[in-house]
This record gives structure tokens, sequence and C-alpha cells, in this order.
């Protein structure tokens, strides 16, 4: 849960812009994008194999450092 207080003489605009960055480094925003519709377990595993082939495929193709 996040939890903001309003400073003395703070603007509205400045509580709603620290109450945007609260949300966004909590991990609340993307959990609900995530939660938004129901993925079937299938279909989660499956982005995840194709996700980490990709993460594969990228270091298998860049030069050893």
């Amino acid at each position: 849960m996040v939890k903001l207080i309003v400073r003395d003489r703070e603007s509205i605009q400045e509580a709603v812009r620290r109450f945007r960055k609260l949300v966004e480094r909590s991990g609340i925003k993307k959990e609900m994008r995530r939660r938004e519709y129901y993925e079937k377990p299938s279909e989660i595993r499956r982005r995840a194999r194709l996700r980490a082939e990709r993460r594969s495929r990228r270091t298998r193709l860049t030069p050893g450092a």
C-alpha cells in the first residue's frame, strides 16, 4: 500500500507527481496491467519461454566483451 503525506505548502500538482512516482516504484501499475485480464497458465509459460529464448539468442549474437 502506498501512503503519501502532503507536506506543508505543497501544491496539489507536486503531491500528485510524488504519488505517481511512488505508485510507479512500488510496482502497483505493473501489477494492475498484468491482472487486467485473465491469462491462462499455459500462456504465461509460453511467454516466459519465448522471452528466455530471445534473451539467449541476444547473448549468443553479441560478441564476447
